[in-house]
């Protein structure tokens, strides 16, 4: 056996291996662990508990108290439903401008590298909201009968789907977006332009009544134009887009589907007993001012027809005829001159001959077909003729 360190040899100064701990150790208060809360503490902590008031390690201790104590279990449970009380109830539905305030939120921070064009945000807006409300309901309710209204021949016309049929309506009218664009028809390549003929088309050829299935393509069509306007530069928004009997700017198409979608969605919220919204109001003026920038043009095809009064005079393009002044009330809203002997007319205040006032929320329903001109109720002054002329080419804007 070799020699022993010298740090263990007997009597030496080194260091030495602890012995045994002995129960005196563990006797020191220091290190003994804090004693649990008494009943009656942990009883006076029940209504901060009942409130989520507590800390957590005080939340710790009165749940375990709560496994161990009756009483105080039966009083925890009383308070917890008495402050369930103080609560009003709440919906579970996402407010449906959530989206657009997140978005635009985001975007304030850090602008879109790929931006969508303004005129194409409340199309963007609109079919995000309707798609919100579809994910809501039921089975059962795609079913729903629908009733579409519009104006056309001097009166009102109706035509009774389902919920389903409507999304198959909007697919197939926006179709005609998709087609100026380049993009497939969702009819085929021989489908017809009319926005009525395409939906009895779509309707008709249905070998079963629409279901749910049809948001899906709808959806991933609105999707599809979103992006692809995004991506296509300033010049796409001139892009005419055929209606089979007029055209509008692609800009302005974007503009009236968007009002469209809305329209429509109020139609199924209706028929689903479920609240809907107006658009924001940015949005809403722009479709409001896209109703309005139509109204000479509708007049204009009123008068070719014999449904509206003569022009009183002849006016060059671009010289001021007369006006009419339309004042929109409420959210969305503004004011417009609108020239009543020629749509290349120039307004004029010298040249005003009657002025209109509308709620908003009436004007809208007039342009989509919903009540009848001689509904509407209205402040007017002036040229009685000017008047009535306006607000039929006003419902004569509605269409299937």
């Amino acid at each position: 056996m070799g020699p022993v360190p010298h740090g263990l040899r007997p009597g030496a100064g080194g260091p030495r291996i602890p012995g045994p701990r002995g129960a005196a150790d563990d006797l020191d208060p220091s290190l003994a662990p804090p004693p649990p809360p008494s009943h009656g503490v942990l009883k006076s902590l029940l209504g901060a508990w009942a409130l989520a008031a507590c800390s957590a390690e005080e939340t710790q201790a009165v749940e375990d108290h709560l496994t161990e104590c009756a009483p105080c279990a039966e009083e925890a449970l009383r308070l917890r439903d008495a402050v369930a009380l103080l609560h009003p109830e709440e919906s579970l539905d996402l407010d449906p401008l959530l989206r657009s305030r997140v978005l635009e939120g985001c975007l304030g921070r850090r602008p879109a590298r790929i931006p969508v064009p303004t005129w194409a945000a409340p199309y963007d807006a609109e079919t995000a909201r309707l798609d919100a409300l579809l994910r809501d309901i039921g089975d059962a309710e795609w079913h729903a009968p629908v009733r579409l209204k519009w104006f056309e021949e001097e009166r009102g016309r109706s035509r009774k789907t389902t919920v389903a049929g409507v999304i198959g309506h909007l697919l197939t009218v926006d179709g005609l977006v998709a087609t100026a664009l380049g993009l497939d028809d969702p009819l085929g390549a021989d489908a017809p332009k009319d926005p009525a003929d395409r939906t009895e088309r779509y309707w008709e050829s249905a070998a079963r009544p629409a279901t749910r299935r049809v948001r899906e393509p709808w959806r991933e069509q609105g999707h599809t134009l979103v992006r692809t306007v995004s991506f296509a530069g300033r010049g796409v928004a001139e892009l005419g887009v055929s209606y089979g009997s007029f055209a509008l700017p692609l800009g302005d198409a974007f503009l009236e589907r968007a009002f469209e979608c809305w329209v429509h969605a109020g139609d199924i919220a209706d028929a689903v007993d479920y609240p809907y919204e107006p658009p924001s109001g940015a949005h809403l003026h722009q479709m409001l001012d896209l109703a309005a920038r139509l109204l000479p043009g509708a007049l204009a095809k009123r008068r070719r027809e014999g449904l509206a009064g003569p022009a009183r005079r002849l006016v060059a393009a671009g010289a001021p005829g007369r006006t009419l002044h339309l004042e929109i009330e409420g959210l969305g809203g503004g004011t417009w001159d609108i020239a009543l002997d020629s749509p290349a007319a120039a307004t004029s205040e010298e040249h005003t001959v009657a002025s209109i006032a509308l709620d908003g929320d009436e004007f809208c329903r007039l342009a989509a077909g919903h009540i009848s001109p001689e509904e509407a109720a209205l402040g007017q002054h002036g040229d009685r003729e000017a008047i009535r002329d306006v607000l039929f080419a006003t419902a004569s804007l509605s269409h299937l």
